[in-house]
């Protein structure tokens, strides 16, 4: 059977009704926030980074009018495009993560960031791993002809535009794994940290 009061052990009721009675942090658990932001801040830096270089590697990508540039290929296109919209997300979440690390507070409402900060991550996720492994394929067919040999300076630049935007969908993915241990955590607790 269900207790009639609402309150947890070792609280005490607020005289005031609508102002809550503070929830109780240890200092090991308040560490550990932090910690788990800070990581999170991390690996979204290091997304941000790696998307930045790959779109400007793939940008770049032009030896001269006789020589193919990747404005000719539609997959490389889409890389470019790809990766410069996940650069632009990830230093908007950058931002954000570092406000909630300095001020231990979301900027939106925590029920809207924590769907906000997981659907966002699994979409440009997928959108990084589409656009890598379409430029893969092309790379594939651009090495069975003669244009790799013609220009390999192309396709070298091209192959490390598409490693460096794997390399940001994998971080990008593991921000993605934190966001979703925040969804269960808020499912579960009410909270986007276990506590």
């Amino acid at each position: 059977m269900l207790s009639p009061q609402p309150l947890r052990n070792g609280e005490t009721p607020s005289p005031h009704p609508r102002i809550s009675a503070p929830h109780f942090h240890s200092t090991l658990s308040v560490q550990k926030l932090r910690r788990f932001n800070s990581l999170i801040l991390l690996l979204r830096l290091l997304a941000f980074c790696f998307s930045l270089s790959s779109s400007i590697f793939m940008l770049t990508n032009s030896r001269g009018s006789d020589s193919p540039s990747w404005r000719d290929f539609d997959a490389f296109r889409y890389v470019f495009a790809a990766n410069a919209i996940v650069a632009i997300y990830s230093l908007l979440e950058v931002a954000a993560s570092a406000w909630e690390v300095l001020k231990s507070a979301t900027i939106f409402p925590e029920v809207l960031q924590v769907w906000f900060d997981f659907g966002h991550d699994q979409i440009f996720a997928y959108l990084l791993l589409s656009a890598g492994s379409a430029a893969t394929a092309l790379v594939k067919t651009l090495k069975d002809r003669d244009t790799c040999r013609s220009f390999s300076a192309f396709c070298l630049q091209s192959d490390i535009a598409i490693a460096l935007g794997f390399l940001g969908f994998l971080f990008l993915g593991f921000t993605t794994l934190l966001s979703g241990y925040r969804v269960v955590c808020f499912v579960i607790n009410g909270s986007r940290f276990h506590l």
